[in-house]
């Protein structure tokens, strides 16, 4: 299992748009993969449960991954959230 405290850099924070794009490059990785802040914790391959989360820019994350894959995972959903 691997884990990483990501600070989220989209000037949208997580809305609509930016959870749909984040679902997608969850589920390209057979690992299971979590986001988690403030005591919740949700998996990254739902929408529902991201949008849940209201995330907003500058918020910090605790990304989760645990499979054959989690090492690259954790790398792109990095790459996603911090990419302004």
């Amino acid at each position: 299992m691997m884990q990483k405290s990501i600070q989220i850099k989209l000037e949208s924070g997580l809305e609509a748009r930016p959870v749909a794009m984040l679902v997608q490059v969850a589920s390209q990785f057979e690992s299971t993969i979590y986001l988690g802040s403030d005591n919740k914790k949700v998996n990254a391959k739902s929408i529902m449960g991201m949008m849940s989360m209201g995330l907003e820019s500058g918020a910090e994350v605790i990304v989760s991954a645990d499979g054959t894959d989690e090492e690259a995972a954790v790398a792109q959903i990095e790459k996603f959230l911090t990419t302004k």
